[in-house]
């Protein structure tokens, strides 16, 4: 294959540009702020998960106690039915007497017991509640963190963006101007090692920085310089230039 000399030297241009191109891909892909999100993402999940079992606690919680205040209500009912049987001399046979004072007397122990259980349904309560607010703080305290961090990666991936739309408007021209034989070889190499020409550059590839032997050299020496050579080593495309050492 064969191409004038400033063809080939396109081919350099051309490698710089997919360079720019790879390593614009690989600082889009690695932003710090991607991780950063990934890595809020999920606390923000784990305090969704953790405020659901906090309310799902505090609504059995909150049926539970109401469930124990109306108890307590019905037993208060029935203390003030009996206490208003004695007040008003309802009661008079002294067996009868005695029985309804001892289930007074019951009724108050029951009473007692069930609000105790009724503060403690209480105190539980602040406690779910103190911990929902805190992961609900922890929460929107978090939303914010996550939008700010958000609009930095946006920011970051714009200005790669526009960086990449400039280099890839540029290797267009590049490669409009080199002939489509030539270009389908470089991108073929391209596409299987990275890298599809580069400098011969003091007898060494700077594509696979090995340096060639002097048969090889002589032998690329004696070439026409429109002649496209390949490196015996790593087969990119050698680019002559002065700096060469032929």
């Amino acid at each position: 294959m064969k191409a004038s000399p400033q063809t080939q030297l396109r081919l350099l241009q051309l490698a710089d540009l997919d360079a720019e191109l790879n390593r614009l891909e690989h600082r889009k892909a690695s932003l710090p702020e991607i991780g950063e999100l990934a890595r809020l993402d999920k606390r923000a999940a784990e305090l969704r998960d953790a405020i659901v079992v906090a309310e799902t606690a505090l609504s059995d919680l909150s049926r539970d106690q109401t469930r124990a205040e109306r108890d307590v209500d019905q037993v208060r009912a029935r203390i003030d039915k009996d206490r208003a049987r004695l007040d008003a001399g309802q009661v008079s046979a002294a067996r009868e007497l005695s029985n309804l004072q001892s289930e007074i007397e019951s009724l108050h122990k029951r009473q007692a017991d069930l609000e105790e259980i009724v503060l403690e349904f209480m105190e539980r309560r602040e406690g779910l509640e103190a911990q929902r607010d805190e992961l609900t703080t922890e929460r929107d305290s978090l939303s914010a963190e996550q939008a700010e961090v958000t609009a930095r990666r946006d920011t970051a991936v714009g200005e790669i963006d526009s960086a990449t739309a400039s280099a890839a408007a540029k290797r267009a021209s590049v490669g409009a101007e080199i002939p489509s034989e030539l270009l389908a070889l470089y991108d073929k190499i391209r596409a299987s090692s990275g890298v599809g020409a580069a400098m011969l550059k003091r007898g060494q590839c700077q594509g696979c920085h090995v340096s060639l032997s002097t048969v090889d050299l002589n032998a690329i020496k004696s070439t026409a310089p429109d002649e496209v050579v390949r490196c015996e080593e790593c087969r990119r495309i050698l680019v002559r230039t002065p700096e060469s050492g032929l």
